[in-house]
């Protein structure tokens, strides 16, 4: 096993294990984190891989969340140009999961938010709790946006009405609504039995002809991406830039709520 304490890499029988592993911060993510996933994502399935994995299986440390987005304090001091890197780092990261040579697998429970939802949006493979809250309360939060390309893998997955709805009142929806949507495709009791039929689920994935996974998931992804995305980045700098994303980040910590001043 690979122990940062943040992140835990582990594989048994050809099945890695990723654990975001902050359950003080509702598994919040650093930049550090992304950074890690990305190299195990590029490595997995391809010949640089000394561990042989056939099937990654994302989840989260404790029984609050699978992960409630980036760790706001990595904001503190943000331009709009910092932000542009930011989405772009994170886009890079969400596209190596995406592209990942083995199946990837979402074992979600508790809060599935911002970037975390957006993490649980790139897998192939989403099975969620009954506790499950999924979501990017935003416009409520911090007043920044989500980048086109998150909102295409949102779209693409439950329809652009429900995703206009989640971010036009900020609302989470929770897990039966998550599953009509077809954003997990099995709701179960709690994290153990989540974390249980993701193993089994794993397992038999790995008897499966490794050629045609890769081959499904290959062309799939040709198909996400036979049109270009629009660029985005004065949308990004309009939110990231702003006063009122500096008051949503102070706000935060202050442990109040943002006074929306439209700047």
């Amino acid at each position: 096993m690979t122990d940062d304490a943040e992140l835990q890499y582990s594989v048994t029988d050809g099945i890695g294990h990723i654990v975001l592993n902050r359950p003080h911060r509702r598994n919040a993510l650093t930049f550090e984190m992304y950074d890690r996933i990305r190299e195990i994502c590029v490595t997995v399935g391809t010949d640089a891989d000394p561990d042989d994995v056939r099937v990654l299986i994302f989840s989260g440390g404790g029984d609050a969340a699978f992960a409630a987005g980036t760790d706001i304090s990595q904001f503190r001091s943000f331009t709009a140009q910092d932000a542009i890197d930011y989405e772009q780092m994170i886009d890079g990261t969400l596209t190596m999961i995406e592209e990942c040579r083995v199946p990837t697998i979402g074992a979600l429970n508790g809060f599935c938010t911002g970037g975390g939802a957006a993490i649980a949006a790139s897998l192939d493979i989403r099975i969620g709790s009954r506790d499950l809250k999924v979501g990017a309360p935003i416009a409520r939060t911090l007043g920044n946006c989500l980048a086109i390309g998150n909102l295409n893998r949102f779209v693409r997955l439950v329809g652009e009405a429900r995703v206009k709805y989640m971010l036009l009142t900020a609302q989470l929806i929770g897990a039966e609504e998550a599953a009509s949507a077809g954003f997990i495709s099995e709701c179960l009791d709690d994290r153990d039995a989540v974390l249980s039929r993701a193993e089994e689920t794993a397992r038999g994935i790995t008897e499966l002809a490794p050629l045609t996974l890769d081959a499904t998931m290959r062309g799939l992804r040709r198909l996400q991406t036979m049109t270009p995305l629009p660029d985005d980045h004065d949308l990004v700098e309009q939110c990231f830039g702003s006063a009122d994303f500096k008051e949503g980040v102070t706000a935060f910590f202050d442990k109040r709520k943002p006074d929306w001043k439209g700047v």
